[in-house]
């Protein structure tokens, strides 16, 4: 008797296929959600703002007051909550990858302190601005603290272990952000200045911050997106990749640059706020897929819609009082930082 069963190579392409559909599908609901939650967040403020007279300040302006408020003050804001979200969410993705670690993030191995400290030392020495000045302090110093903790993680017999890399992330991160603080309690000009910005704060931002920014975040997105590929084999280890065929220094080099890309540009928009790399990019592994061709754009999503949240929920409960982002952050992320910690650690265990 002839069977019509289709060989099991077939039935496998079938579901991969319908499952690559399925997560096309959840991305492009994601954006939607994001592109929501953002309106509604123009909207919240002590006068709410109709969702017509949003969408008709960003396409028809007509110069009323409604129309001004959202263009130069609300619309700057949740477009700086999105590219810094996006840009910290994917430099985390990138970093677990490079490195293997779980809880690796820009923030816990000293990139955003990094960048935190040559901002700050760049406004007491040089007086510079948020905008295209501060972009580059905010990448030397990323890339400072960067090559700073690949040194000491790579010194010894045993290397650039997992383990080796937090503690070397700790150490810089404690000792610049030690520095950064001598400057702020010895400048008070400096302190009264980025204040609120050094929790990571979203007040006060212009588009044309916003717009000083966003080529290179964009272009640090786009080449995480080419970079995807190759972040899946370095995530099995640098023993597969070798045997791949895969020149897994190059790469991890490339790595390292787009995440200061990201990571620079970010604190140099909103300060350094925490968790957004760490909590991301496991959400997305946990729940969507571990390939990073959709760790990578969803953690962009993603994370560009948990600031705005966190942002917009801050103000909510403050009573549009304005509330440093990255405080709202720290109360979502530690508690799944501790989770995770102890789920690791019984993972390893068993």
């Amino acid at each position: 008797m002839t069977s019509f069963r289709r060989p099991p190579a077939t039935e496998g392409q079938f579901h991969s296929r319908r499952a690559e559909f399925s997560r096309a599908a959840l991305l492009v609901l994601a954006i939607a959600g994001l592109l929501v939650s953002a309106i509604l967040a123009i909207m919240a403020g002590q006068n709410p703002i109709s969702p017509s007279t949003v969408l008709s300040a960003i396409f028809q302006f007509d110069g009323s007051r409604d129309h001004l408020v959202v263009t130069l003050l609300r619309l700057p804001r949740i477009a700086a909550a999105m590219i810094a979200g996006a840009g910290l969410a994917v430099s985390g993705a990138i970093m677990q990858a490079v490195t293997r670690n779980p809880l690796a993030s820009p923030g816990l191995l000293g990139i955003n302190a990094g960048a935190a400290f040559a901002v700050v030392a760049s406004l007491t020495l040089f007086g510079a601005s948020v905008g295209n000045a501060q972009v580059w302090y905010a990448f030397a110093g990323a890339a400072l603290a960067a090559t700073c903790v690949f040194f000491i993680g790579s010194v010894g017999r045993i290397g650039a272990t997992p383990l080796v890399m937090v503690l070397a992330g700790a150490v810089v991160a404690t000792f610049l952000t030690s520095l950064t603080t001598a400057i702020l309690i010895f400048d008070q000009t400096t302190l009264d200045a980025v204040r609120l910005w050094t929790v990571g704060s979203l007040s006060g931002r212009t588009m044309e911050q916003v717009l000083a920014v966003a080529p290179y975040t964009l272009a640090g997105l786009a080449g995480s997106l080419m970079l995807a590929r190759h972040l899946t084999t370095l995530s099995l280890g640098t023993d597969v990749a070798t045997a791949l065929g895969q020149n897994a220094a190059f790469w991890r080099g490339l790595s390292v640059v787009i995440v200061i890309l990201l990571s620079g540009s970010a604190v140099a928009l909103v300060g350094p706020v925490g968790f957004v790399g760490l909590v991301v990019p496991h959400i997305i592994r946990l729940t969507i897929s571990v390939d990073y061709r959709w760790i990578i754009p969803f953690s962009a999503v993603i994370g560009a819609f948990m600031v705005v949240v966190a942002d917009l929920a801050g103000r909510i409960i403050l009573a549009n009082q304005s509330f440093p982002v990255g405080v709202t952050m720290a109360l979502i992320g530690a508690p799944f930082f501790l989770w995770l910690a102890r789920y690791r650690t019984g993972a390893d265990k068993s």
